[in-house]
C-alpha cells in the first residue's frame, strides 16, 4: 500500500510540473501574440481569451497537487535546527504531535474545500472571464490535492509509529 501511495504522490508531482510547464507555454504564447500584434496589427488576434484565468487555475492545480509529493520528498520547510538538538524520544513525540495537528488542520481544510466544490456545482458558479469555466472543475483539482496531502500526512504518521523513531529529521528518511 505504501508503494502505491508513493506512486500516486509522484504522479501528482509530475502532473503539477506539467501544469507549470503549461503556464509557461500559455504566457509565452500570449507574449508572442502581443508582440506580433504590435508588428502586424489585425493580422491575427493579439490575445488568448481568458489566458489569465487559465493560468491561475493551472497554478492552483499545480500548487495543491504538488503538496503531498513535496511533503514525502522532504521539501517543506522544517525547523530541523531546533529539533535536531532534542533527544530521539522527544523528537519522536514532537513529530507525532505535529503530524496529528497537521492531520486535523488539513482535514478541516479538506472538508471545507470539498463543501466549496459541492456548493459551486450546486449553484453553477462560473469564472467571470471571456470564457466562462465552471468553478467546480479547478476547485475539484485543489480539493483532490489537499485530500491527498491529508492522506500523505496520515501515511507519514503511520510510518512514524511503525518505525518507533523520528523519520522526518532528513528528507531521505521519509
Amino acid at each position: 500500500m505504501s508503494r502505491l501511495l508513493q506512486n500516486v504522490y509522484d504522479v501528482c508531482g509530475v502532473i503539477a510540473g506539467g501544469l507549470i510547464l503549461c503556464i509557461c507555454i500559455l504566457i509565452s504564447a500570449q507574449i508572442c501574440l502581443n508582440a506580433f500584434g504590435r508588428i502586424a496589427p489585425g493580422v491575427i488576434p493579439s490575445t488568448i481569451p481568458s489566458y489569465a484565468d487559465f493560468s491561475g487555475f493551472m497554478l492552483a492545480g499545480a500548487t495543491f497537487l504538488a503538496m503531498a509529493h513535496t511533503l514525502r520528498a522532504g521539501g517543506h520547510i522544517r525547523v530541523n535546527l531546533a529539533v535536531s538538538r532534542l533527544s530521539q524520544k522527544v523528537q519522536f513525540v514532537a513529530e507525532g504531535f505535529v503530524l496529528l495537528i497537521a492531520a486535523g488542520v488539513i482535514g478541516y481544510a479538506t472538508y471545507f474545500m470539498a463543501d466549496l466544490v459541492r456548493e459551486s456545482f450546486h449553484y453553477g458558479d462560473v469564472s467571470n472571464g471571456i470564457i466562462p469555466i465552471p468553478l467546480w472543475i479547478p476547485q475539484s483539482v485543489a480539493a483532490f490535492g489537499i485530500a491527498l496531502l491529508l492522506v500523505a500526512v496520515i501515511h507519514t504518521l503511520f510510518e512514524l509509529i511503525a518505525a518507533r523513531r523520528p523519520i522526518l529529521s532528513t528528507p531521505a528518511e521519509v
